[in-house]
């Protein structure tokens, strides 16, 4: 399946676990693995939220084609485009493996980039996926109150699901 396109949909929550691992939600985590035909987790800072932008293997191969479609509109548009820039946001990501549950662990830069701390929330987003901490979501304004509350419920029945652990 690997080289497909590859869509990623719905909501997911993970607190940070022992060992300082976050756990992939199972839908995310099986759209991942096919596209990677392995566990790796493409990460890296989202280029204008304060957020991560995650995806598998796959999209490599989309991201020439994204650079190029961004370019043609700033010049269309009369806008300044830095090709090299651009290039090295998208192609800047971090592999991360992850294990058959899900779990990884996130590196110290881009949990300080992506303001991470004890919880993400995970928003499907087509050919890729965020990962926020929730403060941050819930400081974005008009157009993603749904993703914030779907954080919040998420959020409140994962602290529910570790006070009974």
């Amino acid at each position: 399946m690997a080289g497909q396109p590859v869509n990623y949909s719905g909501q997911g929550f993970s607190l940070r676990g022992d060992k300082g691992r976050f756990v992939l939600p199972p839908a995310f985590r099986k759209a991942v693995a096919e596209s990677s035909d392995d566990r790796i987790l493409c990460l890296a800072k989202h280029d204008r939220w304060n957020c991560l932008t995650a995806f598998g293997l796959s999209r490599r191969d989309e991201l020439a084609n994204q650079i190029d479609r961004e370019e043609e509109r700033a010049i269309r548009l009369g806008q300044d485009f830095d090709r090299d820039l651009r290039a090295m946001q998208l192609y800047g990501f971090s592999e991360l493996p992850f294990d058959a549950s899900g779990r990884f662990v996130m590196p110290d830069h881009l949990a300080e980039l992506g303001c991470m701390d004890q919880g993400v929330y995970f928003q499907g987003a087509g050919s890729f996926f965020t990962l926020w901490n929730p403060a941050e979501l819930y400081r974005m304004g008009t157009g993603w109150e749904g993703a914030q509350a779907a954080c919040r419920k998420l959020e409140a029945e994962a602290a529910a699901k570790g006070k009974k652990a």
